[in-house]
């Protein structure tokens, strides 16, 4: 741990940087105060291996419980029975 004045941090501040980059904490006082803490980053992953390996299984497992609508929810009772499947859109275009 380095510690400096804010005049000192001011003249050296790209050094000072370089420092807390390499991991380096970093104190800046003022009249003998502490007023700021430069502190290396951490950086993480935002997602581990285990957390995907995770949700993909919560995925697969709630694919495993959709099935296809049949019956009242379904597409094709939204058309008139016999009727091909893209009659209607047929019957749109040659209207206009």
């Amino acid at each position: 741990m380095q510690s400096v004045g804010i005049y000192e941090a001011k003249s050296r501040f790209s050094a000072l940087i370089e420092l807390v980059e390499q991991g380096e904490e970093v104190r800046i006082t003022r009249h003998g105060k502490e007023v700021v803490r430069m502190l290396p980053v951490r950086r993480r992953p935002v997602i581990t291996d285990e957390q995907i390996a995770r949700e993909l299984g919560q995925i697969d497992a709630l694919h495993a419980t959709v099935r296809p609508a049949v019956g009242a929810n379904s597409p094709d009772t939204l058309r008139p029975a016999g009727e091909a499947p893209d009659a209607l859109r047929r019957k749109g275009r040659s209207a206009a």
